[in-house]
């Protein structure tokens, strides 16, 4: 947990005002669908800020905030990676790419995107769907 969260203006500082404006709008995105409990953390070595989506101890997905960058993972567990396998196909080459490409450790596959404009999000969120249904209307 981080003693203080970032306000808009250090995270715009940090990451250039375009890569902020597509972590707002995929924020935005995922707070329509599920409420959730909001975790900021320290990023580890590799990100300056870790933004979790929590619930019942169940993490949903994190976006990862460092210099001219952001990150958005979503880790998958036995279950939703068969889940996403039977409907590989409906998913763009882009995100199959990053799936096929992710390391699977004892508790998922962990899948790390590195969004730099909105054309996922509709991928991202059927990924979210997988590992949880939306809990807002």
């Amino acid at each position: 947990m981080l003693d203080t969260v970032p306000n808009a203006e250090e995270m715009t500082s940090l990451m250039g005002k375009s890569l902020y404006d597509i972590w707002t709008r995929l924020c935005s995105l995922i707070d329509e669908k599920y409420d959730m409990e909001h975790l900021w953390g320290s990023g580890g070595k590799a990100w300056a800020y870790e933004y979790k989506y929590r619930r019942g101890g169940k993490t949903l997905c994190a976006l990862y905030a460092r210099e001219n960058c952001i990150g958005f993972m979503v880790i998958l567990g036995r279950d939703e990676r068969l889940k996403f396998e039977t409907a590989r196909e409906s998913y763009s080459k882009q995100v199959q790419k990053i799936y096929d490409e992710a390391e699977t450790y004892h508790d998922g596959k962990w899948l790390m995107f590195y969004p730099t404009g909105t054309d996922l999000f509709e991928d991202f969120v059927r990924l979210l769907s997988i590992k949880r249904k939306p809990n807002r209307k």
